[in-house]
């Protein structure tokens, strides 16, 4: 996430991009956002899907071997750990067509009967990370409130390094975080409501405010 709307529709920013927050109509996904929830039916691009047949997204090799996709039973796909995971290693890169707002107001939404689901990855650096276009399998990871893993910015690319151990047959998480400048209302809370069930569970992917 993400998330969005008539130009508004866009997803909510994370506080950690360092980027300032924006009206919910142009809401982004940052470093926690992670990319409004990522929904099956979400722009998919076609060099993404193949990617992830293939088996070749992320880094090639082990590395991406040691990840795989397959139903979520948080939210649709979801990613898990085929190989045991060390806490501090990093997993995979977040990737996709690199584009200016201006483009990604254009482009959203992905999927009009789905307007806050997004693959958008806002970047500290400015810009905004299309996973829907040659993105890989990090687009799939869904967003807990108390994840066992974290998005990190580096020099502009965005990894996904684990926070704990992670054991074979687990699924991924990292904490959105989401941000919109408006009041946190219960219709709001209720539109980017949060599934993870995980102990601390806050009911929602938006971020507490004044975080």
């Amino acid at each position: 996430m993400p998330q969005q709307r008539p130009d508004s529709q866009l997803p909510p920013t994370a506080p950690e991009t360092g980027a300032a927050a924006v009206p919910a109509d142009k809401a982004s996904k940052g470093k926690k956002a992670r990319k409004a929830e990522k929904a099956e039916k979400a722009g998919k691009g076609k060099k993404a899907d193949k990617a992830d047949k293939s088996g070749k997204a992320g880094k090639p090799g082990k590395r991406s071997a040691r990840i795989e996709v397959r139903a979520s039973g948080v939210h649709g796909r979801g990613v898990y750990a085929v190989e045991p995971l060390k806490a501090g290693e990093k997993l995979i890169e977040y990737k996709g067509e690199r584009i200016d707002w201006d483009e990604a107001l254009r482009r959203h939404p992905h999927d009009p009967s789905q307007p806050d689901h997004t693959f958008y990855f806002h970047l500290e650096t400015g810009g905004v990370i299309d996973a829907a276009v040659d993105g890989n399998r990090a687009r799939w990871i869904n967003h807990a409130c108390t994840p066992n893993c974290e998005a990190r910015e580096k020099k502009g690319r965005v990894f996904i390094h684990a926070l704990t151990d992670i054991y074979p047959g687990e699924e991924l998480f990292y904490d959105y975080g989401l941000v919109i400048e408006e009041r946190y209302t219960p219709k709001l809370k209720k539109r980017f409501e949060c599934r993870c069930g995980t102990p601390g569970c806050r009911g929602t992917m938006l971020a507490p405010k004044g975080r």
